[in-house]
């Protein structure tokens, strides 16, 4: 079998499962992120507190009213997204004149708050879920665990579903229309401000989802989003902010060189996203797939 600079394939290609694992949920919570900005000119520092508290509906899903994973799957970002909605009535809605600074501090606000509230209720040393796809294939060359190849492969699915909704369907130019020429839309008779909940509630939901898929991989505690929401928001500075197909694309793209990374410079596997965002800012400060505001 072939080696690649001395590093045996099953080190190569787990690793390069690994990053798209990770890429998976970079890509997910930062198209997200994408959404809710590129729409509402929101930056939500709340999205890892409720990519936590998907996988926390998911394990209470199952622990409290014995609903498996896949109605979880469903039920879990619908009831964050409601959640989401929410905050954005009840706060949100309010900042949509105001500088951007006030949207960040307000939803890195609600962060703490979320996040110390589950904390308290559930501790910090986390709550295992079970698999729900146990097994795996021997590929001769690695392992495949078919759970993580499930989630590689839907949330793909999830992914560009979600780019041919916003860039390419009607609802999704009134979505963008709305962003730009507010008052023209509403002379059409729609209704904008259920429109921005909505889309609100989307990006939520997309951060719940990441947290459904990531709950039977890593275990469950109050502190895994705020763990990962440093990395998300470079993926979207470097994808573009507000770009939806760059969130996508760098994502994964993203979680392959962090991957591979591991194998051949584990010492920078931990900043070499931070050095990418660097070097991506001085060349183009809107990122590779982003237009200058």
């Amino acid at each position: 079998m072939f080696e690649l600079l001395g590093v045996p394939p099953q080190a190569l290609f787990g690793q390069l499962l690994l990053g798209l694992i990770n890429g998976a949920f970079y890509a997910i919570l930062s198209l997200g992120l994408a959404v809710i900005f590129g729409l509402l000119n929101v930056i939500n520092f709340a999205h890892g507190a409720q990519y936590m508290m998907g996988a926390f509906a998911t394990w209470m899903l199952l622990q409290y009213f014995g609903v498996p994973y896949w109605g979880a799957l469903v039920a879990a970002p619908v009831l964050v997204g409601i959640f989401g909605m929410l905050l954005e009535r009840l706060f949100l809605s309010r900042l949509y004149h105001l500088d951007h600074l006030y949207g960040l501090l307000l939803t890195f606000g609600l962060a703490l708050i979320i996040e110390g509230l589950f904390r308290q209720q559930f501790g910090s040393s986390g709550l295992p879920y079970t698999n729900p796809i146990p097994g795996g294939a021997n590929l001769g060359f690695m392992f495949l665990p078919y759970y993580r190849a499930w989630v590689v492969a839907f949330s793909l699915f999830v992914c560009f579903g979600t780019w041919f909704l916003i860039e390419k369907t009607k609802l999704g130019s009134y979505l963008r229309a709305a962003t730009e020429k507010r008052d023209l839309v509403q002379a059409f008779g729609v209704n904008v401000p259920r429109m921005i909940t909505l889309t609100y509630g989307f990006g939520v939901g997309l951060a719940a989802l990441a947290g459904v898929l990531a709950a039977p991989i890593y275990t469950v505690n109050p502190l895994m989003g705020s763990n990962l929401i440093i990395v998300v928001f470079a993926v979207v500075v470097i994808g573009g902010m507000g770009s939806i197909l760059g969130a996508i694309l760098t994502g994964f793209g993203l979680g392959i060189v962090e991957g591979f990374t591991k194998v051949f410079y584990p010492e920078a596997s931990n900043t070499v996203i931070f050095i990418l965002m660097a070097i991506v800012l001085m060349i183009r400060p809107a990122g590779l797939f982003g237009t200058q505001r």
